[in-house]
Order: C-alpha cells, then structure tokens, then sequence
C-alpha cells in the first residue's frame, strides 16, 4: 500500500468482496489490517453499499508479504525484471536486471506506477515509483519492442502530517460503524474499529493561494501533459475546474497505529513544496501542520487495454498478461481483481485448461475487465457503480452466491465453505417462503401500528412479506406480530428484505441479463475476416477486427459499432 491508507469505497467494496468469494486474499488481509470500518451510502438502496476500511498500510503489507512467502507451490524472488524472453510469439522466460534468466510459460505484468515512473514536484521531476521506490525504467523499451501499444497516465499523492502538529478539536470527528461488517466471508472475528478520521475543509483563502500559484503547477505551466483520473483530481484541477465551490472535503486519515503519519485524502497535488506548506497551513486544525512527505504526481507507461483478451492475455504475445495500472486502471482494489484473473489464466493456460472470463452480468470484476478491453480508456479507469447496468443485482451482499460456485470449481473456495454459502441461501428462501405464506388477520393493533407510519389499514387482512416489501416498514419492525419468526444471523435477515423489498426489480433485471447471455453466449470463430464481410461500414471493420471480440455481445459493445453492423454480422456468421 504505498499510497492511500484504504481499501473499499464505493463500487471498490464489491470487487473486494468478490475477489473474496473467488477465493482471493484481499478481503482476509485487510480485515487483519483495518483499523477504522465504515459502510458508504447507508442513506441509499442496497446497490451502492460499499464498505471502506482504513488499513495501517505497514501491518497490510507485512500480513501480504507472509501470505506470498507462506504459500505452498509458489516460489518468491525479489528482482527487477529488465526483459521478456519471446520465441515464436509465445513466452519463453524472463530475465532480471542482474542478468538472471528464469524460465517461463507464462507471466503476468503488473509494474503498478513504477514503470518508467517519474514524480513531479513543482520543478523538481525524478525517476521514481511511489513513495520513493526506484522505477521500473529497463522493460519499457522491451514490452514497445513486442508490438505493445503503450501510453502514458498520471496519478496523484496528497501530503503526509505529523498528528502531533494538528488541532483536531477544529476538525469533525468520523467515527467508524458501531457494528462493523467484515470484507470476508471466512472473518470470523467480529471486526472493531481502533482510530478515528477527521473532516475539514479547503476555504476561500486556500483557493486564492493556489489560483496566486497555478503558474508554478506542473499541471498548468506544460511539465506535466499525461492524462490524470477525473475522479480523483488534484486540489488545482478542483479549484480550477469548479471556481463557485467555496469549499472542498479533506479527511485526515491515519496511516497506522504505530505511527503519528497522517494521510490528507483530498489535497493530491504537485505544487512546489513551499505553496504546499502555505495551502496546508491555511486549512482549519493544519495551521501548525508538520509535513513527513510532500505531495506529488506520478507519471508511468501502461498498455492500450484493448490490446488484451477478456483472459487479460495480451493479442500479439501468447502467455504474456497484464493487471492492474499497467491495464489502464487505478486503484488497488481495481489492480487486485484483475491480477486475479491474470494468474488464474496464465495457470489455466498452461494446465490446457478452459480460461476463466467473468462477463457483465457475473460481477463488477467481468464488468472492470469488459469495459477495459471493448471499449479501452483514455484516463486511469475507476470502478463506480453507476459503470453497471445490473448493479442492483451485483450488491455486496449476494457476492457469496454469484461468485463462490466458481471459486469452488477452480478449487480456491472449500467444500466447507462452499457448505456455509448453501445453507445460507437455504435459510434466506424458506424464509421468504414463510413470510409469504403467514398471513395476518385484521387487528386493531395491526391498524394502530399501520396509523402510526401513516400507512391505511389492513381490512382483508395481510402477509407478513407484504408488510416487508412497504418502504416504510422493515423485516426488523414485523417483529411484534411475527411470535413464529426462527432465529437468523443478521446476513440472513438482510438478505431476506433485500429479496422481498425489491423482488420486482431484481426479476426485472434477472431477464435483462438473461437476454444479454444470449449474445454473449454465441460466440465469434477466432480468425474472423471483418474486411470481407459485406454491409459492414469501414470503422467497424477496422474496430472488430482490433478488438477481435470473443461473443457477439461484446461485438455489440465496441464504440464505433452499430446496430445496422451487428446485423450484417449476424447473417454472415448464420450464413456460414
């Protein structure tokens, strides 16, 4: 974790959520690592809850560095990689910057920020990964030598402060959840939150300091031109670009127990370190602030994502993958997923197995790689929930069942555990079933406690699941007039009003994905010669035949293929 002290966020929670129901390892370290648990968007249905937790990010990584070298079959080496050994297309090995040559059959790049990195400080510009590290500056020119279309990106750092130099008592205090819920499913200890975050704010005389200094930012004076995320900007681009705002959020963070570092979510910057230190001291409960690590920007090279397959294989080199930023993505949450996936192939690949693709309708993590590899990206790429057109029925909560049969078939979820997710379903239906089948006569108690949520009477009497399904009622509120109800585990209990509040739409949405696994399951023959498909228009000859799409729906959702396309596709392909 060499940068932001978090894991989660929005849409962010259900990746790791369902990397831990594939059988992944996220979930379980940060559970180990949190220190502070907050579930986002609580005001909100149940599609968006996402669930954050700050990390000490020195107990993350020492949690992951033994999970690595702990594992059985996995031999760890630490080295710089300096090329990628090719013979006839295909991966043959790999050779350190020592000179140290391992064979390979497969292997999977995921250089993060550091490849060909540089920070960017006001003037000052450095060959540099995060934090500090070396960059990775010898593969560059090796992965463009294979036929690799690279880009450039940039993301953004915020300060590091010392707690002993705040105010906090100018700041609001953010208290974690009184009931914590865990990433993983296999958490059995019930998760506490041991710190706490603050809120404050920029203000007009913050915003006036940096539009005095935008001639010094890297960002506005030319030194800087890669593309940056838009939706986590730099503190200039925010003011900039929303002059009205009188106000931004900052949250002070701490980066771990053992230490009195603090992280500034909010102010990522490259502004030269003394107009840092001036904006800092300018925010309320920083005026004293002592910075540990100025703030800067990171440039790096990655990889035109269209150029892989949905298995993340890259099209020109068999058995070389990526993941991660060098995939165009951001975050690491986003990086973890997708190295996944990578490893899971390039293992497949060489077992002569079937690959394993997750599309649209399975998950976030099918949707982050769709997105990537059909429609590419032109900015560090950001999972959000709005990016799903069936995220009310890939919610968090359901992870379980979606994903864990798949993690139990490539052998990464036990028997056991698979168990546990069975019986879980087990009880939320006969649940569901029970509440629909007790019906309540009418009562002048039942009246009265309709009256009292302004809700008209029930003269014909009532089910117990029709009651749940009312906005204004919850399966926790029935109780009184539910004697019958068996004991259930709080998962259980949300699962069964989620089913019944929301039935209709989760249905609804049910045959949307049904229609959309129609296409996706008629698949293109590999090889496919666009350019001689008559009433084909040139852009999507020249799109389909780049991407090489796996299914048709794929084919359907590259840009600069319409449905007049899709249709002289589909009666050549039923033609021959």
């Amino acid at each position: 974790m060499p940068c932001n002290p978090a894991i989660g966020g929005t849409a962010k929670g259900h990746l790791v959520r369902e990397l831990d129901c594939l059988g992944g390892e996220m979930g379980k370290a940060a559970d180990r690592a949190a220190i502070q648990y907050r579930m986002l968007n609580r005001g909100k249905g149940p599609a968006v809850h996402s669930l954050r937790a700050q990390a000490d990010r020195y107990e993350y990584r020492r949690i992951m560095k033994a999970a690595l070298e702990r594992q059985p079959g996995l031999r760890l080496i630490q080295a710089e990689i300096s090329d990628i050994i090719c013979e006839d297309g295909r991966v043959t090995g790999v050779v350190t910057a020592s000179g140290a040559v391992y064979g390979a059959k497969a292997a999977v790049i995921c250089t993060g920020t550091y490849l060909d990195g540089r920070t960017i400080t006001g003037d000052v510009v450095q060959s540099s990964g995060p934090d500090g590290m070396h960059a990775a500056t010898a593969l560059t020119p090796k992965l463009r030598a294979l036929g690799l279309s690279l880009r450039r990106f940039k993301t953004g750092t915020p300060p590091r402060i010392n707690a002993r130099s705040v105010d906090f008592s100018r700041m609001e205090p953010q208290p974690g959840d009184e009931e914590p819920e865990p990433f993983s499913m296999e958490t059995e200890i019930p998760p506490e939150n041991r710190a706490m975050c603050y809120l404050t704010y920029t203000n007009e005389k913050t915003h006036e300091i940096i539009r005095r200094n935008l001639d010094r930012s890297p960002l506005f004076n030319g030194v800087i031109s890669s593309t940056g995320p838009r939706y986590c900007p730099s503190i200039e681009t925010k003011i900039v670009t929303f002059p009205d705002k009188p106000r931004h959020q900052l949250f002070i963070e701490p980066m771990g127990l053992d230490t009195e570092e603090l992280y500034i979510q909010g102010l990522s910057s490259s502004l030269p370190e003394d107009v840092q230190l001036e904006v800092i001291h300018s925010i309320a409960g920083l005026e004293k602030a002592e910075v540990q690590r100025f703030a800067y920007a990171i440039e790096y090279e990655c990889v035109d994502p269209t150029e892989l397959l949905p298995t993340l294989e890259t099209k020109k080199v068999s058995g070389l993958y990526g993941a991660g930023q060098f995939n165009g993505s951001s975050g690491y949450e986003e990086a973890a997923v997708q190295g996944f996936i990578a490893g899971v192939n390039a293992a497949l690949k060489i077992l002569g197995r079937e690959p394993f693709v997750l599309d649209r309708s399975t998950s976030y993590i099918g949707t982050l790689i769709d997105d990537l590899v059909t429609r590419g990206t032109n900015e560090p790429y950001r999972m959000m929930t709005s990016r799903s057109e069936y995220r009310l029925y890939l919610r968090q909560d359901n992870a379980d069942i979606r994903l864990s049969g798949l993690g139990r078939e490539l052998g990464l979820i036990s028997e056991e555990r698979y168990g546990r997710v069975v019986e879980k379903y087990r009880l939320v239906n006969a649940e569901i079933k029970r509440l629909e089948n007790t019906h309540l006569s009418p009562s002048a108690s039942l009246d009265a406690f309709l009256a009292e949520r302004g809700m008209p009477s029930a003269a014909g009497g009532v089910s117990l699941a029709s009651l749940v399904r009312r906005p204004q009622l919850s399966y926790g509120d029935i109780e009184p007039f539910d004697p019958a109800r068996p004991e259930l585990n709080k998962a259980v209990r949300e699962e069964v009003e989620i089913e019944l509040k929301y039935s209709g739409y989760i249905e609804k949405q049910l045959n949307q994905i049904k229609e959309f696994r129609r296409l996706e399951e008629k698949l293109i023959p590999e090889g496919t010669d666009y350019a001689n498909i008559p009433g084909l228009r040139l852009e999507a000859r020249e799109k389909l035949s780049a991407i090489a799409p796996r299914s048709l729906g794929q084919a359907s959702r590259i840009s600069g293929v319409s449905p007049a396309d899709m249709a002289a596709l589909m009666i050549y392909l039923r033609n021959k």
